[in-house]
């Protein structure tokens, strides 16, 4: 992420180098053409892969956008001054939401429920179908995006208010409508997407499954947003080391939560051995399959684990960003886990197909996240908590 020198190291803007866009916009550009290859080669497998990416990048805005109205709902003082980081990933919602429509078209490509003959006849399917349906599932992406985009809209225009009372009663209020409606859209959401790529499967834990990762995953972006901008000497003054131990906390919190619900999903479908549940985890311990489901519980508990339990690790930034990437890297393998199986069992399937696809979304992420940035101040000078963040300090 090239930027340009900042002399003034008060100076709380972000600065993006032209060098830094045209690598966005040639991340962007190698998406789109090896999406088209994809198509062309295997379109089963370029759906696919853009549904991992889709996921996951969506996924990371409504996770940056959580924790911004999780901040307003609480009051919280200490977190003021990394707001707009992960306000910064929200914006990349709207982006989303086209991409969305795009998904729809080629959904029925990896959907067997998209033709209806697929579901009659079957007794588990039929009574699925007034909601696996592309009619039903066209109008739910709809709605979960005009929802989504409106409230952050709502509570972005009023984070960037420049009295400082008047932010919290104009954001408190869309910050409280939005978690409530997130609870349920982004488990009907992962439900949409993710498993009803099986229709006979079902799991009633899969919507909190998701959202563990969600957050675990936004807390890792903006850690690195945050140790970026630092190390720019952008925010220097203002972020210190305590606001970095405080993400580090909740990162290993989080990581410990997405290992509770990963086991507790694991465990309850294990122990009823009902097999219209078992087989999701069958396929996964299926060929190759099983060295991905042993690699997600080493990197993406176990190691990130032991290297957040020191005081000092939550401290280092150098340290926190090695862990984030390893995170951010075990939760698009998560999401590849849950939808692969589905279109390759028994073996894994990672390419330039893959990887390309990915660069893709993660070139417009970026870009919209950055430019977001720039348009406003990296520090809330106007916010009624600024000084309580500016000095904000860990008691250990």
């Amino acid at each position: 992420m090239e930027t340009s020198n900042i002399t003034n190291q008060q100076k709380t803007e972000w600065i993006i180098s032209s060098k830094a866009k045209t690598l966005f916009v040639s991340f962007m550009f190698i998406g789109v053409i090896t999406f088209g290859i994809t198509m062309i080669t295997d379109n089963v497998r370029a759906w696919s892969s853009f549904l991992v990416s889709f996921f996951f990048f969506t996924s990371l805005a409504l996770g940056g956008l959580f924790f911004v109205a999780l901040q307003f709902l609480t009051k919280a003082g200490w977190s003021v001054n990394i707001r707009r980081y992960a306000e910064a990933m929200s914006s990349f919602l709207p982006w989303a939401f086209g991409l969305a429509i795009i998904f729809f078209l080629g959904a029925g490509n990896i959907y067997s429920w998209f033709d209806s003959a697929n579901m009659i006849g079957h007794h588990a399917l039929e009574g699925k179908m007034s909601y696996l349906n592309p009619t039903a599932f066209f109008i739910r992406l709809v709605l979960f995006f005009s929802v989504w985009i409106i409230l952050q809209r709502w509570i972005i225009k009023a984070s960037t208010l420049e009295k400082a009372k008047s932010i919290y009663d104009k954001a408190m209020k869309p910050s409280v409508i939005f978690l409530l409606v997130f609870a349920l859209s982004y488990s009907l959401f992962s439900v949409d997407l993710l498993m009803s790529l099986n229709p006979y499967w079902y799991s009633t834990i899969f919507g909190v499954y998701n959202f563990s990762g969600l957050f675990q995953s936004a807390l890792a972006f903006i850690i690195i947003f945050v140790v970026y901008a630092l190390k720019k000497s952008w925010i220097k003054g203002f972020v210190n080391e305590n606001h970095l131990h405080d993400l580090g906390k909740l990162l290993f919190g989080f990581t410990t939560f997405w290992a509770y619900i990963a086991f507790s999903q694991f465990m309850l479908i294990w122990y009823a051995n009902i097999p219209e549940e078992t087989v999701y985890f069958l396929n996964r311990f299926d060929g190759e399959w099983i060295w991905v489901s042993i690699a997600l519980v080493i990197f993406k508990f176990i190691v990130p684990f032991i290297a957040l339990l020191p005081q000092w690790a939550k401290r280092n930034p150098y340290h926190l960003v090695a862990v984030s990437v390893l995170i951010l890297l075990m939760q698009f393998v998560d999401v590849y886990w849950m939808v692969y199986p589905h279109y390759s069992p028994s073996v894994v399937k990672f390419s330039f197909a893959e990887v390309g696809i990915f660069l893709g979304f993660l070139g417009l992420f970026l870009y919209t996240s950055t430019k977001f940035l720039t348009k406003q101040s990296l520090i809330p000078k106007e916010d009624y908590f600024y000084d309580e963040s500016k000095s904000h300090e860990v008691v250990y």
